[in-house]
């Protein structure tokens, strides 16, 4: 599967496409993507860890044992804890959060399948959330996937995303857009 296919690019994506690629391989994207989702989680929760994967000031050597202590710990794959340590030693586990995002691109597309990031300034009902994904489902052609998540700063409204397309229907925005227009006529 070419990176490019479903625009999956850079860094990121050329880790996560060739992690992807030896999953398929081994029938293992399932337990992939589940350690990569865990993973991403912890890095959200834990200042420790993402210190750890952003810091230049940690050697390799320990950012590789490190990340196989934490590994270990979370119960990881084989597939998984040798990439962790290929990442480590090239020094590239501060991508870890992007390939984490292009892994899971890559297996919802596998899937036939699209991932949408809804961003809102208050948590959604999981019937708001049915009703966006029957919706998105339906202009997408193809079975939706919903990752939700709260932004305060956007004091209303969502903001859509889809692969690279936005859609920012959030009342900042609109203020943004009201106080450029106003600017405009004055």
């Amino acid at each position: 599967m070419a990176e490019g296919a479903i625009g999956i690019s850079g860094l990121a994506g050329r880790y996560a496409t060739a992690l992807f690629e030896l999953a398929r391989d081994k029938d293992e994207i399932s337990s992939t993507e589940s350690d990569l989702l865990a993973l991403g989680t912890a890095l959200e929760s834990s200042r420790d860890l993402s210190r750890l994967i952003n810091s230049p000031a940690i050697a390799r050597e320990q950012q590789a044992r490190a990340m196989g202590v934490v590994a270990e710990k979370m119960s990881l794959n084989t597939l998984t804890k040798n990439f962790l340590g290929l990442l480590a030693r090239n020094r590239r586990l501060f991508a870890l959060e992007q390939i984490v995002r292009a892994f899971t691109e890559l297996s919802t597309h596998e899937r036939g399948e699209t991932t949408v990031e809804v961003v809102s300034a208050m948590p959604l009902s999981d019937m708001q959330l049915s009703d966006i994904a029957l919706q998105l489902r339906e202009a997408a052609g193809r079975k939706v996937i919903v990752r939700s998540r709260v932004d305060g700063s956007l004091l209303g409204g969502l903001i859509v995303k889809i692969g690279s397309r936005m859609i920012d229907n959030s009342l900042s925005n609109k203020l943004e857009r009201m106080k450029l227009a106003m600017k405009g006529i004055g």
